[in-house]
């Protein structure tokens, strides 16, 4: 089956089924449906290479991510997973250019998000986190195919959105917190670092939620998007707040809590709960001053962005408006080895 087999099945010209197949311009409903049904049948993929050359360009996707070494080194790790998806289809015609920003730079975010449309590429991957939320509007206005990962953003529709569901991490967390204390008179906290970030927020309500549901005492604690959640203010709130039960870290900076609890030399006498299995957050859970972590595949994420940009761009094909991470679990005992 051959673009011009579909035109001539469809009774259409090759311009129009190249329009539907690159979601370009303008196809009425009725006849974008009888193209639609004709691919699906025989199902038709185009030859990359040859769209590749008919261009005289590659396909271009450009990545906007916060720096590799931010965030205790998740980014690092998503990176890590884009370079995977990037190596296996770098024969097929495929660019990807990552470009990588000072999420506590508020002021750099607008020319990073320009230096991308710079690169006029043919989709972006994102995570929409809020140091540049009142960017996005900027990019739904371009119409330039996006795939967000790491956290969906409300108002907004991309073409996938690949994240794990917040809420229900949250509510994950507190039923560890739950089966680690067993009953819970003292309160437990959440601390929430990037308290702007839409999966964060979410996080928190699902903790706080199932903290309702089982009636234990719970203080919220929010922490500023322009730094990172320091030393100093975790020693600081753990002097405030000496009968804590647990503490639930939002993000990956579960390991700042555990070492300030280490350092202090007076005994672990709470269960901390974190996010991401960044290197020092696996070591302090080996270490037992963390008790559980949740991942969310990080590295899976960024290869899954860009194998399904290449499925929607360069193969016209469907994909999945949501792909959703599992919420894995480790713990001191299945961490060996990793």
């Amino acid at each position: 089956m051959t673009v011009h087999e579909i035109a001539e099945l469809a009774g259409v010209s090759i311009g129009t089924v190249d329009r539907v197949l690159h979601n370009r311009g303008r196809v009425s409903a009725a006849t974008k449906a009888r193209i639609e049904a004709i691919i699906e049948k025989y199902q038709f993929h185009p030859n990359p290479i040859a769209q590749r050359l008919k261009r005289n360009r590659p396909f271009r996707f450009c990545v906007l991510i916060p720096r590799r070494d931010q965030d205790a080194g998740y980014w690092g790790q998503i990176i890590e997973g884009l370079e995977t998806g990037n190596d296996e289809i770098r024969s097929l015609g495929v660019e990807l250019t990552i470009i990588e920003y000072d999420r506590y730079r508020f002021q750099e975010t607008g020319n990073i998000m320009n230096m991308a449309f710079s690169e006029k590429p043919d989709g972006i991957i994102i995570p929409p986190i809020a140091c540049i939320k009142n960017l996005l509007p900027m990019l739904r206005k371009k119409q330039i195919p996006c795939i967000f990962i790491d956290t969906g953003f409300p108002g907004m529709i991309p073409l996938c959105t690949i994240s794990q569901n917040p809420v229900q991490g949250g509510y994950l967390a507190g039923r560890l917190m739950h089966l680690f204390a067993g009953t819970i008179h003292r309160p437990v906290a959440i601390l929430d670092a990037h308290g702007d970030d839409y999966n964060i927020t979410k996080r928190r309500d699902g903790f706080v939620r199932y903290a309702e549901e089982y009636q234990f005492p719970v203080i919220v604690k929010e922490y500023s998007e322009e730094v990172e959640l320091s030393k100093r203010n975790i020693a600081h709130f753990l002097r405030e707040n000496p009968e804590l039960a647990g503490i639930f870290i939002t993000n990956s900076l579960a390991h700042r809590v555990a070492q300030t609890i280490k350092k202090s030399r007076s005994g672990k006498n709470c269960f901390i709960i974190g996010y991401d299995l960044v290197p020092k957050n696996r070591q302090l859970l080996k270490e037992g001053f963390i008790d559980a972590i949740i991942s969310q595949r990080p590295g899976e994420q960024g290869r899954l962005a860009v194998i399904n940009l290449y499925r929607h761009i360069v193969l016209a094909a469907e994909i999945p408006p949501i792909i959703e991470m599992p919420l894995d679990i480790y713990i001191k005992e299945n961490s060996e080895g990793l």
